[in-house]
């Protein structure tokens, strides 16, 4: 297949050198921004004998005439020159489009693939145990499970709309963390709830045994934190009910419970605890590894979140390293409790996590390329920086404000949205750009610098809510 690429001079070097070893032609038409091409400047430059000419993603002319006039197939590439050669590559793999950039047309197909696929490879895969449906160890992929702590503290309302928050993040189990204080009628309760709230396997975690009986008793499908203290009264209850339990070490070894809980016909799951940061998580690790390779069958219990919860960084990478370092050790759940600000995405960040360290292991690689990622401040491919235009003046910061005549405007985020509201107007939406045309066209914004300065406050807002941050008005972040 002969392929042109048709681009404007600002654009050439970057052109050239994401096709280089390609094999396609670049055209460099008379004027510098790509994408203000025209179908006449195509056609007066005349290309002939191409089966695909590419135009940049961002022109929005109709070029079906010059589609005629020069017999070839004229279709939108990409919107950066840097993802053209990427394009190219795969060019014979997808239907390019006539208005859809093939950067958005290439990450959709990619995406739904790779969807697609992680359905094939769980559908297959085999399981040591079975929760309503979702399979735990085995070939299966690991499953999030996400904890309400302190569940016999909410109301039923509060209970429900927490599960409904954690099902539309991505989590395959919810687990109701139990407080010490709470009453075997409160835990009935809240198993209760939840078991009505929501299709997902639900689990308590308790070392009350007591506590234990009530969850089990109300319906609860799993069990977290068996140990030694209360393996003698909550074991034998387990076993007759077919419960299985995530085992934990203390007061003896992990394997010497693990033992017990067998002997009692118990299903188990190994949790040999993952520390924290700086408190003996690597040799926590080593611990994982080591049990692993003695235990090579049994469910392994993976707790992220005792990690990204004493952690001041952002979770998205961290969740990411984690579950590929658990992917590695074999663990089956990735555990987050999801209760700090900053831990808060967490069960989606590994939900994406778990689906690229299945798509990675079936493809017997690292995890990138995989048309799901964690990417959310850096990116990918680096587009260059515009060059340098020559001389110019510097900004100034004076500058004589006046109130606006037609009013002023409080910005904020509330249940998802962006929310302005001044002069008896009340707007909400998630797109900076809709709510300031709406204020334009309504007349509400009269001075260049106020809607200036409401573009820059609403964008700050669209991106606070993108990235799941709280925003507030004239802060500096």
């Amino acid at each position: 297949m002969r392929i042109l690429a048709v681009t404007g001079r600002l654009a050439e070097e970057d052109v050239r050198r994401s096709l280089a070893g390609i094999g396609a032609d670049v055209l460099v038409l008379d004027l510098d921004v790509a994408a203000f091409i025209t179908p006449k400047m195509l056609m007066e430059a005349h290309p002939k004998g191409f089966d695909l000419i590419l135009i940049p993603g961002a022109v929005s002319a109709d070029f079906s005439r010059a589609e005629e006039v020069l017999g070839s197939k004229i279709r939108l590439g990409p919107k950066h020159a840097v993802d053209l050669g990427a394009v190219v590559e795969h060019v014979d793999e997808v239907e390019l489009s006539k208005t859809i950039p093939a950067c958005v047309l290439m990450a959709e197909r990619i995406a739904s693939e790779a969807k697609a696929l992680i359905g094939r490879l769980e559908s297959s895969a085999g399981s040591v145990l079975s929760l309503r449906g979702v399979k735990i160890g085995g070939s299966s992929r690991m499953k999030v499970l996400a904890e309400i702590v302190d569940a016999t503290r909410l109301d039923s309302l509060g209970l429900i709309s927490r599960i409904e928050y954690y099902e539309s993040q991505g989590a395959d189990m919810i687990d109701l963390g139990i407080p010490l204080d709470a009453g075997a009628g409160e835990v009935a309760r809240a198993v209760k709830i939840a078991r009505g709230a929501t299709s997902l396997p639900v689990s308590v975690d308790t070392i009350s045994s007591e506590l234990i009986l009530a969850g089990v008793e109300a319906g609860a499908e799993m069990v977290l934190s068996l140990e030694g203290r209360n393996l003698p009264v909550a074991g034998p209850a387990l076993a007759r009910a077919g419960i299985p339990a995530v085992v934990i070490p203390g007061p003896g070894t992990l394997e010497e419970n693990l033992a017990s809980a067998l002997s009692m016909g118990i299903d188990t799951i190994a949790d040999p605890v993952l520390d924290p940061p700086l408190q003996g998580m690597a040799s926590s690790l080593l611990s994982f590894d080591r049990f692993r390779k003695a235990y090579s069958d049994m469910p392994l219990f993976f707790g992220v979140g005792n990690v990204t919860e004493l952690l001041d960084a952002d979770s998205t990478g961290a969740n990411a390293l984690l579950a590929a370092i658990g992917a590695e050790l074999g663990a089956s759940i990735l555990f987050t409790p999801e209760y700090s600000d900053k831990a808060r995405g967490s069960v989606r960040e590994l939900r994406i996590a778990s689906e690229m360290m299945a798509l990675a292991q079936a493809r017997k690689s690292p995890p990138k390329d995989l048309g799901l990622d964690l990417l959310m401040l850096k990116e990918k491919r680096r587009r260059p920086n515009d060059r340098d235009p020559g001389p110019h003046e510097e900004a100034t910061s004076a500058h004589s404000w006046e109130k606006d005549p037609a009013g002023s405007f409080v910005i904020g985020i509330a249940n998802g949205q962006i929310r302005v509201r001044g002069r008896g107007l009340a707007l909400a939406g998630k797109s900076a750009r809709d709510l300031l045309n709406t204020l334009i066209d309504r007349g509400s914004v009269t001075r260049l610098d106020h809607a200036g300065y409401l573009g820059r406050e609403l964008a700050r807002a669209e991106i606070a809510l993108q990235q799941g941050r709280s925003y507030c008005q004239d802060d500096r972040f």
